[in-house]
């Protein structure tokens, strides 16, 4: 049997081995329904600024299920300086309800993150959050930052803010630094906050961006609520945030696609990471 070249004698990758790499990705993207020139356009802003606006990815019926289902857990303040002390959260979300599923595995995200990381990858973190009136800026962050790895490096993972209310540069619109992603370590107490970025948008939408970015909520200045969601994802390798294992029950998993449920943690990474009992624990769904 001849074996198969995958590298040039310099360790770069063979040109006809990043050809049907992308041959790939683009019938993906077809696959998902999506414009693959939609996707390649939205990863060309997000390698120059570390994110991108996307507008009305999803419905007001998507939106007002979101609402009602979430509504009667949004009613405890958050516990410390960056959950917000007049924002409230839902943590394990899909134990609760399955109406931000659409979300989590749309179309157009799927597009973009089977660009951005590698097969596999997973649902980091899912919540829906309500950023009170007179709620204070969110300290300053990067969501891969508890990854102990320095700058600059590739990021190891992505997220999406969704606008469930049109979002404002007054009710707490995400504030996001321009090719921040690209910086090396620094303190947040060095970032010149005045040049920061409000993510207007109206509801529907959803800002994208990489685990390098730079960002926060915003201030709520208004005398209303402001509902948001946010999905992040990460390297099929790398640990999660919510630990879904434990805090989302087989049962409730079952209901999910099964993209989510490859999300949630119920895939691998070939060839060994992520095994029960030495076998692929999708098989745990089958009983």
């Amino acid at each position: 049997m001849t074996r198969r070249a995958y590298t040039n004698e310099d360790g770069s990758i063979r040109a006809e081995i990043l050809a049907e790499r992308d041959a790939e990705l683009a019938a993906a993207a077809e696959a998902h329904g999506v414009d693959e020139r939609q996707v390649e356009s939205m990863l060309a802003a997000v390698a120059e600024d570390g994110y991108v606006i996307i507008p009305n990815l999803i419905s007001q019926a998507v939106i007002d299920e979101i609402r009602a289902e979430s509504e009667p857990f949004l009613v405890y303040d958050g516990r410390n300086e960056f959950e917000g002390r007049k924002t409230r959260r839902i943590y394990s979300v899909i134990e609760k309800t399955l109406a931000c599923n659409p979300l989590v595995d749309h179309p157009v995200v799927m597009s973009l993150l089977d660009r951005l990381l590698m097969p596999n990858y997973l649902l980091s973190q899912l919540q829906v959050i309500k950023v009170m009136p007179g709620e204070v800026p969110q300290p300053l962050h990067h969501d891969d930052g508890f990854y102990p790895i320095a700058r600059p490096r590739k990021p190891f993972g992505a997220a999406l803010i969704w606008a469930l209310d049109d979002f404002t540069a007054d009710n707490g619109a995400t504030l996001v630094y321009p090719k921040s992603h690209l910086w090396g370590d620094v303190a947040s107490a060095e970032i010149d906050v005045s040049k920061m970025v409000p993510a207007v948008m109206t509801a529907g939408s959803a800002v994208f961006f990489v685990g390098t970015l730079w960002h926060c909520a915003g201030a709520n200045h208004t005398d209303r609520p402001r509902l948001a969601a946010t999905t992040q994802y990460c390297e099929p390798w790398a640990r999660q945030q919510e630990n879904y294992s434990l805090s989302i029950s087989r049962e409730r998993a079952k209901l999910c696609s099964d993209k989510i449920q490859s999300l949630l943690g119920y895939s691998m990474q070939f060839p060994f990471i992520g095994f029960v009992d030495g076998r692929d624990p999708k098989r745990l769904l089958e009983d």
